[in-house]
């Protein structure tokens, strides 16, 4: 599908994963929205082809305004990102006692109906531009992680949600097929983001050290260079494509 002359919409877009795609869409010829928190986006890099917009991906009336400032910028919306998440650590019985109930329930929000709240919202809006080949409108990719299938101890909270991304995927994919609408999840290992940024370098070589191959962390624009293969690919759907060096998760 052409990036280029298009609108694209992309959550958490102020750094990590985010930041790296909507600088990689713009470098495409794309009109980036890039949805963020204030405090991200006071930090973000300022890049031509990209606009900063605040809003809280849980909240519809937020999310309602940045997909309608998108679709109306004079370019069709046609790319959705979802990067927007946490993750917080925390055991279901720890010395500390039971996991909060509420920090589940914010993980959730955020990683899950976060990303459900944008996918609905933006889809309505792709549903209405003109179709290209095939019928096609456009294309939603979304962000697992393979804790999706390989949670550590202290990750109950985090692993649900993502389970969650990926059980939407299918789901998802043939509920807007009739639109011309794909729905494609990425499901990425250990990656080099802000998320790791306070952590010791002797951490973060053990971390490497346990990835197949290649035996590095991840980088932000190995994500972004797959979410634009993703969106090139015009007959992936429904599918849930892990990035991870081969990487399966120990038990912590």
């Amino acid at each position: 599908m052409q990036i280029t002359d298009t609108a694209a919409l992309v959550t958490g877009g102020a750094s990590g994963l985010g930041g790296a795609t909507a600088k990689a869409l713009a470098a495409k010829g794309a009109k980036v929205f890039a949805l963020d928190l204030a405090t991200s986006i006071e930090k973000a890099e300022q890049i031509e082809g990209i606009t900063y917009v605040e809003a809280d991906v849980t909240d519809v009336d937020q999310v309602e305004a940045a997909v309608a400032t998108a679709a109306g910028s004079g370019r069709p919306l046609r790319t959705v990102v979802n990067c927007a998440g946490i993750g917080p650590s925390a055991r279901i019985l720890s010395k500390k006692g039971r996991h909060d109930l509420a920090l589940y329930a914010k993980v959730i929000q955020i990683n899950l109906i976060g990303t459900f709240n944008v996918l609905t919202i933006a889809s309505e809006a792709i549903a209405k531009t003109e179709p290209l080949a095939d019928d096609a409108r456009g294309v939603i990719i979304n962000t697992a992680s393979i804790a999706a299938f390989d949670g550590q101890i202290g990750q109950v909270a985090y692993s649900s949600s993502k389970g969650g991304v990926v059980g939407m995927t299918l789901p998802a994919a043939r509920d807007l097929a009739s639109h011309g609408i794909r729905v494609l999840t990425i499901a990425p290992g250990i990656v080099d983001t802000p998320m790791l940024a306070t952590v010791s370098d002797e951490f973060r070589a053990s971390l490497a050290a346990g990835v197949p191959f290649p035996k590095r962390l991840a980088r932000p624009d190995e994500y972004a260079q797959l979410a634009l293969s993703l969106i090139d690919h015009d007959y992936l759907n429904g599918e849930v494509v892990r990035m991870d060096g081969s990487l399966r998760m120990a038990p912590r």
